[in-house]
């Protein structure tokens, strides 16, 4: 089934909740204005309404039209790095401080799911299968330190049989489970927020895209056909940012995902593929992740390009990806396929911060975006509120300019991007 304005995906033919909001074509007050109507500018609005902010959300197509929309639904724990990179990276206290902010993403999700009776199909675990023998001994390690320094006794390590036991495919030699990390599906989860928001009184604007805003105080956030007037912008664009906004788009970088859905395996089949309902992903550094959905199809994703535009047969391009993990599905028809755009930062860390005079922004999720993402929502919320200690903490990350800022980066990422993956097939 296909719904008018969002992608052919899996996602939108199930999708739950659906509502149509106006567009905006006259002038508007609002304490904030938020750009973006996915995880993050959701996350925030409903955030800021529930403090008493009077906040409107502008967004360019529909709600949840981008990644919020269209991913792979896994949310894992912690941050985009696991804390044995964060502790080298800033040391042990930093690493749990930013930990801790991750699990109070996933309890975030929770209680919104639970608050405000989201369908969006939420479930628990999530196994990580190590594809490489330079990654052997890893999940060890990472148990051991999630069990002894961040209580967090939920992990463990899996031996290669151990694995095989779970997912029907030959090629991890090792595993990581996280019995806490959890799956849903994106794209409902997106719309129970704006209902949220909707019900809690933010006024939600689609297909109105921002053509530009003032650096003043007050600002104005002008659309095609009308304009908000606000003390604090939102900008929750991630891979859509495009232009809007020169000072910061340069260090993150838009690229492309692709996933496919098959047809229905019936309850046997799927669980003789996957042991359950929980999420995973694998060691490369082009990922593939999975999960069955809850009318036992396969879900995949795989497969990345670095350009505007996405390829042409996306099936074709994806369903390879599927086939070397599990060549038994080589029968299996493909019912969905469909791409959409992220962002990622040079060392893989979200990059929030705030723009004089009165702007607020958060992108670069790199991939661990639906819990990040969710949070970074709530502390610009915490922070417009004049509480930024925790905001503070995710700001100060440090985030490099891709060299070459915007007109280099797209070079120098293909190139490395190419290295990277023939280290995978390798």
């Amino acid at each position: 089934m296909r719904v008018a304005g969002y992608p052919d995906s899996y996602y939108a033919a199930t999708a739950q909740g659906l509502h149509e909001y106006p567009r905006l074509d006259s002038k508007a007050r609002a304490d904030v204005c938020v750009i973006g109507g996915g995880f993050t500018g959701l996350s925030a609005a409903l955030s800021l309404a529930e403090l008493g902010f009077n906040v409107v959300v502008l967004e360019a197509e529909r709600i949840g039209f981008g990644a919020s929309g269209r991913c792979g639904g896994l949310i894992g724990s912690g941050q985009r790095k696991d804390v044995l990179e964060m502790e080298e990276l800033f040391g042990y206290e930093r690493s749990r401080v930013l930990w801790d902010l991750a699990e109070a993403a996933k309890t975030e999700i929770r209680n919104r799911v639970r608050k405000h009776a989201i369908d969006c199909d939420l479930q628990e675990g999530q196994l990580v299968g190590i594809h490489t023998p330079r990654y052997l001994g890893w999940a060890a390690e990472l148990a051991t330190a999630l069990n002894e320094r961040y209580d967090y006794p939920h992990t463990r390590s899996l031996s290669h049989d151990e694995v095989r036991s779970l997912v029907a495919t030959d090629r991890f030699i090792e595993g990581f489970w996280d019995s806490h990390a959890l799956t849903l599906h994106p794209l409902n989860f997106t719309l129970g927020l704006a209902r949220a928001a909707r019900e809690a009184g933010v006024r939600i604007f689609e297909n109105s895209r921002v053509t530009g805003y003032t650096r003043s105080d007050p600002v104005t956030v002008s659309t095609a056909e009308g304009s908000v007037e606000a003390a604090f912008v939102v900008l929750g664009c991630n891979g859509y940012l495009g232009k809007l906004e020169s000072r910061v788009a340069g260090r993150i970088m838009p690229i492309n995902n692709f996933m496919i859905a098959t047809e229905p395996l019936g309850r046997e089949r799927a669980y003789e593929l996957i042991r359950g309902r929980f999420g995973i992903h694998d060691t490369r550094f082009v990922v593939n992740y999975f999960r069955l959905s809850d009318d036992h199809r396969l879900l995949f994703g795989g497969g990345e390009n670095y350009r505007a535009g996405f390829p042409s047969d996306i099936r074709g391009f994806v369903r390879p990806y599927m086939l070397k993990l599990f060549p038994q599905l080589g029968d299996v028809n493909i019912d969905y396929w469909w791409g959409g755009t992220l962002a990622v930062t040079v060392n893989r860390l979200p990059h929030l911060g705030r723009l004089k005079p009165n702007l607020y922004f958060a992108q670069g999720y790199s991939g661990h975006g639906i819990s990040t993402a969710v949070i970074a929502g709530k502390l610009v919320a915490e922070a417009i509120n004049g509480n930024p200690e925790r905001f503070d903490v995710m700001a100060d990350m440090p985030i490099h300019l891709f060299p070459g800022g915007t007109l280099l980066r797209y070079p120098g990422m293909v190139l490395g991007m190419l290295y990277y993956s023939l280290k995978d097939r390798l």
